[in-house]
């Protein structure tokens, strides 16, 4: 008996690794929050789906452990990466309460990857991820997170930046990191990666303060270092760049 969690990249099938696609070919029954069932339903159309609305995770992961219990192959599915912001740990926490089973977890690409190589390559250095979501971590936590990640010059890259409860959570976000970074340090956002309407932006701290983003938006914050380079943002790894003075050289037209 083996459960997937299926981590399938930013939304469309060319984003899922061979991995994630083999695992999901395997299952018989598909599993996840509605929205990202929709998006795999046309690629999977001779699976069985289930699922369910946000804030139910629980119960469709519970769901999904018994279905395997009764000897059926199952996939849970998760946007980006199953284990960022995914339903990996709640899995095996459940997980406890039953039978032992086998669990295979399936990497795929979170949005700071996906949403880094629309911007440029901001995250070539140190960097954190922190989720603005207050839903499960308390607002005194995530803004301690903010101030030691903006202390200590970390690239950062914030998910779930803002929604309908929590309208100004970006706009507290920066104000926090402007404390430690001036308002001209470069930062980037991505809406819908890998979907319809994918769209980036590179601009400044000091802009993004004032942007309206919503859920489906992963912002990038640079640090000290970063550049905005032909408009992609580009954190520097730190190698020395030495000028090859050789390309300019006329080739030389000695006989030989």
């Amino acid at each position: 008996m083996k459960l997937y969690i299926v981590g399938f990249g930013a939304g469309g099938y060319q984003y899922m690794t061979i991995q994630a696609k083999e695992a999901l070919e395997d299952s018989e029954v598909i599993v996840g929050y509605s929205v990202y069932v929709d998006l795999v339903r046309n690629y999977f159309i001779d699976k069985e789906f289930y699922s369910t609305s946000m804030k139910k995770e629980e119960d469709r992961c519970r769901w999904a452990i018994e279905k395997t219990l009764q000897g059926k192959k199952v996939a849970i599915i998760c946007s980006g990466d199953s284990g960022v912001y995914g339903l990996a740990s709640l899995v095996y926490e459940l997980a406890a309460d039953y039978e032992p089973f086998e669990i295979e977890v399936i990497s795929g690409v979170t949005a700071a990857l996906s949403g880094g190589a629309v911007l440029g390559a901001p995250l070539t250095h140190d960097f954190a991820v922190i989720s603005l979501s207050d839903l499960l971590t308390p607002w005194e936590l995530i803004e301690k997170r903010l101030n030691c990640s903006a202390m200590c010059d970390m690239v950062i890259c914030l998910y779930n930046p803002s929604s309908k409860k929590r309208i100004d959570y970006l706009k507290k976000a920066c104000e926090i990191i402007l404390k430690y970074r001036s308002e001209a340090t470069v930062c980037g956002y991505v809406r819908n990666i890998g979907r319809e309407g994918e769209y980036g932006k590179v601009m400044n701290l000091g802009d993004l303060k004032d942007l309206s983003v919503d859920m489906f938006t992963t912002v990038f914050i640079g640090n000290s270092t970063t550049k905005n380079l032909n408009n992609k943002m580009v954190t520097p790894r730190g190698y020395k760049i030495t000028t090859d003075f050789s390309r300019n050289v006329e080739p030389s037209k000695t006989d030989h």
